[in-house]
């Protein structure tokens, strides 16, 4: 699946048959952040991390969102939330 196809799936009811961090980010791309926090949170490796920081940048929680990007190996993000979404979801798809 591509970046393209996957963005298209937030128009659907259900998520596409993904890994679960490819479902935590369908889950905020639809609104859904506590799902999606809930899901990564299940998640115990760097790429989980990356998700987990990501989710608490969103939120605002920017202490806790280094945190959370120390674990993955990543450096803090900077640019806009919509497009570290689409890094890491490319990432995660390839």
């Amino acid at each position: 699946m591509r970046i393209d196809e996957f963005v298209s799936t937030l128009a659907d009811p259900e998520p596409p048959l993904v890994s679960p961090l490819l479902r935590a980010l369908w889950l905020d791309g639809k609104g859904d952040w506590e799902g999606a926090h809930r899901v990564a949170q299940g998640v115990d490796n760097p790429a989980g991390a990356w998700v987990h920081a990501y989710l608490h940048r969103k939120e605002g929680d920017l202490a806790n969102a280094r945190y959370w990007y120390r674990r993955a190996r990543k450096a803090e993000a900077t640019d806009s939330m919509d497009a570290e979404w689409r890094r890491i979801v490319t990432a995660l798809l390839t």
